[in-house]
Order: structure tokens, then C-alpha cells, then sequence
């Protein structure tokens, strides 16, 4: 059990250092405006914007997710066996019970959100829950305890309100760039430097923070796997289900990119079919197939 206090204490020390990363880029992007421009009080705005957005999302962030998703909560009167698989592996983990909530749709697909164990969700699809046998279940619901009890939902929602952050003031400041071209800037060889070198950074930060974002979940899918195996001493039940879940050619309607890499298995794989390494960076998980093949090297 050792290894998994160790994550969870590597989670933590990557939340900080996620956090120190994005607000110096945030910073360095509202720096680099301010002095093509030559108004300091653009930075400024940048760091106060970035602090308030960062904080409203930060604490919001599980509600907008299952909105966006769709999702419904159901108490044990709805789900009774579903509740006793989740309670049994609680009292295993040492987690309080989170809540549970339904997506109504026939794909194969689950996910966790919330800022920490005592505020975490668990999402399950309806297809979920008619297609997989016990064993199956509860291997998806010792992955998505593990992301909990591992503070993935922590790492991963701030993660996201950053990468959106970093992209809204990019977004804002090429626009503005755009808008205002031929003003100020020009007069000055050093705001045109600050200014040529805003615009790059603007149009770089939003896909160097993705890749970190997605690269970060693809490691966070292998720990939940093998944190789950703990919880259920039982890989084959992982490895199976997510056996079915990659035939599973059912299309997760309410799926879309902001919430995509929170699932148990990528619910856009049918959409993009690229293949090699570069299309892999943009892959919010792991394959499927290389996960089965750890879990049941595991066995």
C-alpha cells in the first residue's frame, strides 16, 4: 500500500508545481502584452482574472462537468446492487461513499469528478451498467475509487481550469493584437520585439499546456488501473471490461473535448482515427490494448 501513498503525495507535489507552471505562463503572457503595449496595468487585469476565473472554476468545476454531461443522481432505491459494490470497495479503500450519478445512454462509460475524496462523484453510464457482469463492474469502480482516493480529480480539474484559462487569454490577447495593429506598437522597436513575441506565445502556450494536460491523464489511466487492482485483487475484471468497452461501438452523446479525458476509456476514439506517435500525443488515454495487457500481467 506503500506505492499508493506515494502517489497520492506525488499528485499533491504535482498540483503545486501545475499551479506554479500555468501562472508563470499566465504571467509571462500578460507581461509580454503589457510592455508591447506599454501598459503595465494589463498584467495586472491578466493576474486578477486568471485568480478569480481559477477559483470559480476550481470549486464549480464538478457541477459544470456532470452538466455538460448530463448526468442525473440516483439514490440506492434505483441502484441498490450498484451502491453495495461501491460501499464495499469504500470500506476497502478507507474513502468516504461518493456520490453516484447516471448518464442515460447505452455506451460503455464512466468517470469521476469533484475536488477531493470528501466532495467526489462517481458517473455511470445506463450501458454501463446493462452490459458488464459484477466483476466487471466493480474493476470500472475500483478504477474510478482509485482516481479519487489518488487525487486524480484534484490534478485533473485543475489541470483543465488551466489549460481553459491559458487558452481564454490567448484567445483575448490575439484578438486584441488583431484589433489594435498599427497603433502604439509600432512606434517602439522594442514593443514591436515584445509584441512579435506575444503572438507566438499566445498561439504556443494553449497547445504546449494541452499536451502536458493529455500526457498527465494518459499516466493517470495506468496508476487508476493498478491502484483498482489493489482494491479488487482481482485484474481480470478491469481487463475485461475494458475488453468490451473498446468494442463498444455505441457513440457517448453527451462526450465533447472538455470532459473526454475524465472517462474510463476515451469516449471520441470512434471520432479520430489517427494513428502513429504524433497522433498519440493528442490521445486523452493510454490503448486500451496495452492496459489489457498490463492487468493481466498483473494477474
Amino acid at each position: 500500500m506503500a506505492i499508493v501513498y506515494d502517489h497520492i503525495s506525488e499528485n499533491k507535489q504535482k498540483t503545486a508545481l501545475l499551479l506554479g507552471a500555468f501562472f508563470v505562463l499566465i504571467i509571462g503572457l500578460g507581461f509580454v502584452f503589457s510592455q508591447a503595449y506599454g501598459s503595465p496595468e494589463i498584467l495586472y487585469i491578466a493576474v486578477g482574472f486568471s485568480i478569480c476565473y481559477a477559483l470559480i472554476s476550481y470549486y464549480f468545476s464538478a457541477n459544470i462537468t456532470l452538466s455538460l454531461s448530463r448526468a442525473h443522481a440516483v439514490d440506492r432505491s434505483v441502484t441498490p446492487e450498484l451502491y453495495q459494490v461501491i460501499e464495499n470497495l469504500c470500506i476497502t479503500a478507507g474513502l468516504p461513499t461518493p456520490k453516484i450519478y447516471i448518464i442515460e445512454d447505452t455506451a460503455i462509460n464512466a468517470f469521476a469528478t469533484g475536488r477531493n475524496p470528501q466532495n467526489a462523484v462517481i458517473v455511470f453510464t445506463t450501458g454501463i451498467l446493462q452490459k458488464l457482469n459484477k466483476t466487471e463492474l466493480e474493476g470500472v469502480a475500483a478504477h474510478e475509487l482509485s482516481h479519487i482516493g489518488n487525487y486524480d480529480i484534484r490534478l485533473m480539474t485543475l489541470v483543465v481550469v488551466l489549460v481553459g484559462l491559458l487558452t481564454l487569454l490567448a484567445d483575448f490577447f490575439l484578438r486584441f493584437s488583431f484589433h489594435t495593429r498599427g497603433g502604439r506598437s509600432r512606434n517602439n522597436q522594442a514593443q514591436l520585439i515584445f509584441m512579435v513575441a506575444g503572438i507566438a506565445l499566445a498561439l504556443l502556450s494553449p497547445i504546449i499546456a494541452s499536451l502536458i494536460q493529455l500526457a498527465i491523464s494518459r499516466k493517470r489511466e495506468f496508476l487508476a488501473d493498478s491502484s483498482g487492482i489493489l482494491l479488487t485483487r482481482y485484474p481480470e475484471g478491469l481487463a475485461s471490461a475494458l475488453e468490451k468497452i473498446s468494442l463498444d461501438t455505441e457513440p457517448l452523446e453527451a462526450a465533447n473535448k472538455a470532459t473526454a479525458h475524465l472517462y474510463i476509456a476515451n469516449p471520441l476514439r470512434n471520432r479520430h482515427n489517427g494513428i502513429g506517435w504524433f497522433a498519440g500525443l493528442f490521445n486523452t488515454h493510454p490503448p486500451i490494448e496495452e492496459r489489457v495487457r498490463r492487468l493481466r500481467g498483473m494477474a
